[in-house]
């Protein structure tokens, strides 16, 4: 009974010293409080991305066509440098460029293969919201020839001829040959705004050397896809298009209307075969595009008369 008794005492003095021994809950700190309160779940919210503003989201789809391919070599007969790689490589940078910039890109060719122009025109056409960007080399028996030339055939395409003219022939060290005006067929059949580069001539050797230099190449992209960019910004009588964030506007280019030339797609016969007269207005410069006078063009083809045309506006 004694044991008992002792043993109560002692658990009840060591519960006395425990109950004791504790800070009563007011004197705890304000920091104790927290760390043993009851946290709340907090209330998800809705996660929202920051706004972009409108000039910096391109929503438009670039077609990029990079001229020949394949079989076809591109050029005139004889020449030393191929169109088709050259035009190819263009094309691959400025891929890159405009990707970079946000722009989704199409190629109708992305390596050495012929592609028809009917093929070409579909696969601008199958996008609606996009532009047609067409890369090509010139090429002329005469070999001084030199210059960058633009074409375009709607006059939706003339902004973005203008822009892309501007900014490649001011960036160029060649003559700035002009924005034209041409039915091509890959210009005519397009449903949307289209445009085609002449980027050099290779029958030139200077623009030859400048269109294997992959800085040159870089830089003939970077201008193009600037043009791209700031085509809403070329000058008009909209005062929305005149007015640009940074005051800059990008003038509309004058051009020369050549629609009255006959489109090399357009001038065989029933056979499929050329006519004598349709063969020798079509093989005096690259696809008839060149703007050489005209009595050079007949004096050349004097000479070479059995020489076939292009296959490729």
């Amino acid at each position: 009974m004694r044991k008992f008794i002792f043993s109560l005492a002692v658990a009840g003095w060591f519960i006395g010293t425990a109950l004791y021994g504790l800070p009563a809950p007011s004197s705890l700190s304000e920091r104790e409080k927290r760390a043993v309160a009851p946290r709340a779940t907090p209330t998800p919210r809705p996660q929202t991305r920051a706004a972009v503003p409108e000039g910096n989201r391109p929503s438009t789809t670039v077609v990029i066509d990079a001229g020949h391919g394949g079989f076809d070599r591109g050029g005139i007969p004889g020449q030393r440098v191929p169109e088709k790689t050259m035009t190819l490589d263009v094309a691959q940078r400025l891929k890159a460029v405009l990707m970079a910039y946000g722009y989704r890109v199409v190629m109708t060719r992305d390596s050495d293969v012929f592609v028809p122009l009917g093929t070409r025109v579909a696969i601008a056409n199958s996008y609606r919201d996009a532009i047609f960007v067409c890369i090509h080399f010139n090429a002329t028996p005469r070999s001084s020839a030199n210059g960058i030339e633009t074409y375009f055939y709607t006059s939706q395409s003339l902004p973005l001829a203008s822009a892309i003219h501007y900014y490649v022939a001011g960036g160029a060290p060649t003559p700035n040959r002009g924005v034209r005006r041409r039915g091509f067929y890959v210009l005519r059949k397009t449903t949307i705004p289209s445009v085609l580069v002449e980027c050099g001539f290779l029958t030139n050797a200077t623009e030859a050397s400048y269109a294997q230099s992959a800085g040159y190449q870089q830089k003939l992209a970077e201008e193009i896809a600037r043009g791209v960019r700031e085509r809403s910004l070329v000058a008009s009588t909209s005062a929305t298009n005149r007015l640009a964030a940074n005051n800059t506007t990008v003038p509309l280019q004058p051009f020369i209307d050549q629609t009255h030339y006959r489109d090399p797609d357009l001038v065989r016969s029933k056979h499929g075969k050329r006519s004598s007269k349709s063969s020798s207005k079509s093989i005096s410069s690259k696809h008839g595009k060149s703007s050489d006078s005209d009595s050079e063009k007949k004096s050349s083809t004097r000479k070479k008369k059995s020489t076939p045309a292009k296959t490729e506006d």
